[in-house]
């Protein structure tokens, strides 16, 4: 017998094996058919699984925000069928669910083009109209193979290869077709629904690797309900028109070449808006307490063997073999460099919290797939920072992050930030003790803010346990920014240590955070945010000087420098154009300010202003303007914190005595 537990507290007793339908059935025929799947113990699975041992079971609803990941599972095999369906011979190869919809990947000679998206949706619709049961099956492993094989289905045959031996090889069918999957699936093609669309195609390596064929990916997306189908496709078509590879290209920020894939090559007005965020988040960091720092682009692989990152992370890092037979790698992340800094010198308890900071430049191999605008790079930098304290200021430190953080993203214009803690991995350095005391230090912190917060199980780093600072931005996307790590494992594996008050030699820990994570995304976030319309203190150009006539050339030249003279970055027009030709080329750059001269500007030593995205223009006294702009375009300041002293180098006597431990 099988004992089954309701939500409710509720318990029922079947003969061995029962299906989530036959549970449903036996509880009213309405549930039967209103459930789409069942969690079994918490985890989703099909109505028609047999369940042999005892279980606690919970259906599942298509309204429940749980079954959004199932229709558009069940979205990508309707695609699938219908592809090969229209054009026989297409191999299918994988389709996951991924954030917003799901895509497919084919291997077929003629590439698809979004000409074929419109065929092939309703196709898709005629499949979901037929209502097709989704049935599960579990085939013997070299029945699977000799099938895919026979139907010319060769990734297939690999991916049944790649099943760990004593796993179950599943099949779904929905009708005549079937596909290879762990499923869970709904109950048929139909519960499915009518909220679903393709998006676009897209080229795609197998597994990701260049080294593998070239395979065509159609993306789509599905939702419950029309309404949101509709609302998430309008958020799309604003989100195209804010892209920042096409924005940086109207602005002339910035490009890429392939020969140097994922690496930014910096115009000069995106190098302005660059080193702003340098200079702002410098200032940020100086008065928090932080010393700036910088080592080496590329260190010995001695180095990266101390600090884990060649056993754990060298898949991601760029190496070399020199002429005199050393190995070395460009540095994929600044924190084994900042323990060296660290380790010159004996520090003492008198000297934690010790707050080191960099923009540092790292390299990590991402695949060229991947790789996207300023979004997705091989080369960024980060505002990367390590604090050295005590255990006892652990939590204290944290909440400082915490808030440095949050109040920097105000600044920017992001108030909507979700906190997400990730734990340990499965490839970890250190003890679980450590990773135990590292979580709980997280958790401390977050509960004495009273943040609330999710849990992202099995996605902290190798060394230790963090968390993330998820940005929403002007059309409700995510973005995953910050993080605050904590590490009890690199100062111990590096032999790091201060004296305490004892005299006593003692490992610190040590926080890793970053605020804008890479600068290059971060700045890719804020053009998309703002639609190219940064605030005046960050325009690569906050305002171009122009006329309407030549006869006031000289006074635009006087503008102009009086301008410079106030530290705006400003450009003079002076062509023969039209105004509201000028209006409109400067307006496609995302001028925030244009300054327009005419004869009576000149006689009344006055000026017109007008800002990007208004008819209006306001005509000010010339000092008004000046003394106005120049007060608008100063950096936010929202955090007035004053330095403090970095504090004594620690008691003589400790540090004779710590001297003489170290031999």
């Amino acid at each position: 017998m099988v004992l089954i537990t309701l939500p409710d507290g509720g318990q029922r007793t079947f003969e061995e094996p029962v299906t989530g339908s036959d549970i449903a059935a036996s509880i009213a025929p309405s549930l039967k058919k209103k459930a789409i799947a069942m969690t079994l113990d918490g985890n989703l699975t099909d109505l028609s699984a047999p369940l042999t041992q005892d279980a606690n079971v919970e259906f599942i609803m298509r309204e429940d925000a749980r079954a959004l990941e199932l229709i558009r599972h069940d979205a990508a095999h309707v695609l699938a069928e219908a592809v090969q369906e229209l054009f026989p011979g297409t191999q299918a190869t994988i389709g996951p669910v991924i954030e917003n919809g799901f895509f497919y990947d084919f291997a077929r000679d003629t590439p698809f083009t979004p000409d074929d998206l419109p065929v092939i949706e309703a196709r898709m619709r005629e499949i979901v109209a037929r209502n097709q049961v989704f049935t599960r099956e579990v085939w013997d492993r070299e029945e699977a193979k000799s099938f895919f094989r026979d139907k010319g289905e060769h990734f297939k045959v690999e991916l049944v290869d790649a099943i760990p031996e004593g796993e179950p090889i599943k099949i779904y069918r929905q009708g005549d077709w079937l596909d290879l999957c762990r499923g869970p699936h709904m109950t048929s093609t139909g519960k499915i629904g009518s909220a679903f669309k393709l998006t676009k195609v897209a080229g795609a390596y197998w597994r990701g690797d260049a080294n593998n064929p070239m395979l065509t990916r159609i993306y789509g997306t599905a939702f419950a309900t029309p309404e949101e189908l509709d609302a998430h496709l309008k958020m799309l078509e604003e989100a195209e028109k804010r892209d920042h590879r096409r924005l940086g290209r109207e602005m002339d920020l910035f490009h890429f070449q392939e020969e140097a894939p994922g690496s930014v090559f910096w115009h000069a007005k995106g190098w302005s808006l660059f080193q702003s965020l340098i200079a702002y988040m410098r200032d940020r960091q100086a008065a928090a307490g932080y010393t700036e720092v910088n080592t080496p682009d590329i260190m010995d692989r001695n180095l990266w063997e101390t600090s884990g990152h060649w056993q754990n992370y060298r898949e991601h890092m760029f190496t070399t073999k020199t002429e005199d037979d050393r190995d070395f790698a460009l540095k994929p992340m600044n924190c084994p460099g900042h323990m060296l800094i660290y380790k010159q010198g004996l520090k003492s308890y008198r000297d934690m919290p010790l707050k080191i900071a960099e923009f540092g430049k790292v390299h990590r191999y991402e695949p060229s797939g991947a790789l996207h605008g300023l979004l997705r790079v091989r080369s960024f930098t980060q505002d990367d920072a390590h604090i050295f304290c005590t255990e006892d200021q652990l939590t204290a430190e944290c909440i400082k992050v915490n808030d440095l953080i949050l109040s920097i993203y105000a600044d920017f214009g992001f108030t909507d930030i979700r906190i997400k803690l990730s734990t340990r991995p499965e490839h970890r350095i250190g003890s679980d003790e450590s990773w135990d005391r590292s979580e709980q230090s997280l958790r401390n912190a977050l509960d004495t803010l009273g943040k609330p917060y999710s849990v992202n199980e099995g996605e902290g780093a190798f060394y230790g346990p963090k968390l993330e600072y998820v940005l929403r931005d002007a059309i409700g996307r995510d973005w995953q920014c910050g993080t605050l790590q904590v590490d009890f494992n690199l100062p111990d594996r590096f032999g790091t240590f201060y004296v305490d008050d004892k005299g006593q030699k003692v490992t610190p820990v040590m926080l890793h955070r970053a605020m804008f994570g890479s600068l290059e995304r971060f700045t890719g976030i804020l053009i998309e945010h703002h639609a190219g319309k940064l605030p005046l203190w960050l325009a690569p150009v906050q305002a171009v000087v122009t006329t309407i006539t030549s006869k006031v050339d000289d006074y635009a030249d006087e503008v102009t420098a009086a301008l410079r003279a106030r530290n705006i970055r400003v450009e003079s027009d002076l062509r023969n154009e039209k105004i509201p030709y000028k209006v409109r080329e400067h307006s496609l750059k995302k001028v925030p300010i244009l300054v327009i001269l005419g004869k009576n500007e000149l006689e009344s030593r006055t000026v017109s202003i007008r800002r990007l995205g208004s008819s209006q223009t306001n005509v000010l006294a010339l000092e008004e303007a000046l003394d106005l702009i120049a007060e608008e375009a100063q950096a936010p300041r929202s955090m007035t914190t004053t330095p403090l002293p970095s504090g004594s180098q620690g008691a003589p006597e400790l540090m004779e005595e710590a001297l003489s431990q170290t031999g």
